[in-house]
């Protein structure tokens, strides 16, 4: 298996995520590094809200390779994520060529071979991602979003091109990437993926921070904060967490809610405060009725 330039240690990998403001822990930047001096596809599985996708995006702006973003949908298929035919310049091109008539050689099969030229194809995020020449400049982050979202016919279809980074394209032959894009594959688990998906990925399991490490990561993105408000938040985030709501906040709505407190000048977190901004770090009705009927004193306790 070749093995591409990369960082050399977890620790640097680390590192230049803090300095992205994104605070990972050791098994993350393992998993990464590996990712990308392997270099293997990175499955990232967790609950909403945990940071999977920020990973692409700071992969991005550490490396300086363009991000390339592929949401997954119910329905999204090959054509949707690899390429179509720009079928409006091909209809222009060819009454363009009726209306200037028939030149030396200008038969009807050069006629529908100049439809099928490059200049009439529209690259989708697959092919870009796999177009991108060695050598050229930083390797392309490639970002497969929520592809639990999509069905088993696509992700046997993406099966097949995580084998071999390579696509035939029937009217100009076949597109082979010279080094693989980093990419990195995102899953909230609406669904289970195949396990011959994940034979060919990178696996790590995404969990919300423990109340230590999402401090920090409050005071990081939140310097405004006083300190005592960003525990609170951290500890209260924490105990929703543990109530079994149907949408459990994630980093996101903790650093939302932090945020907002800091905007109204706040210097603690007291229950009339938790009511005023709870639509910040909850985000369904059953779940704020849920939270209330506990009471709101609990996630204020000391």
């Amino acid at each position: 298996m070749e093995v591409v330039d990369g960082p050399a240690s977890p620790a640097e990998v680390l590192d230049a995520f803090a300095a992205e403001g994104y605070l990972a822990d050791t098994g993350l930047a393992t998993a990464v590094l590996l990712a990308m001096r392997m270099p293997r596809p990175l499955l990232l599985e967790g609950e909403p809200g945990v940071g999977k996708t920020a990973v692409a995006q700071v992969l991005s702006r550490w490396t300086g390779g363009e991000l390339i973003r592929l949401q997954c949908y119910e329905g999204i298929d090959a054509g949707q994520a690899l390429y179509e035919w720009d079928h409006a310049r091909q209809l222009l091109h060819l009454r363009a060529a009726e209306a200037v008539g028939p030149g030396p050689g200008a038969g009807a099969d050069a006629l529908e071979s100049s439809l099928y030229a490059e200049r009439f194809l529209v690259r989708r995020p697959l092919l870009r991602a796999i177009s991108a020449e060695a050598g050229t400049g930083p390797r392309p982050v490639l970002l497969i979003d929520e592809l639990d979202r999509a069905d088993d016919e696509f992700e046997a279809f993406l099966l097949e091109l995580l084998s071999d980074w390579s696509v035939s394209i029937p009217e100009l032959g076949t597109i082979r990437a010279t080094v693989p894009p980093l990419t990195v594959i995102t899953s909230n688990r609406t669904r289970d993926l195949h396990d011959a998906l994940k034979r060919r990925c990178l696996y790590h399991w995404l969990d919300h921070p423990d109340p230590d490490r999402e401090l920090a990561i409050i005071r990081l993105q939140v310097p405004a904060i006083d300190e005592r408000l960003a525990a609170q938040v951290a500890a209260a985030t924490a105990r929703l967490r543990s109530m079994h709501l149907y949408k459990p906040p994630g980093v996101a709505e903790a650093i939302d809610w932090a945020t907002a407190l800091a905007v109204l000048g706040a210097d603690r977190l007291d229950a009339g405060t938790v009511a005023s901004t709870l639509g910040l770090v909850v985000k369904h009705h059953e779940d704020e009725e849920r939270v209330r009927s506990v009471g709101l004193d609990v996630l204020v306790e000391p």
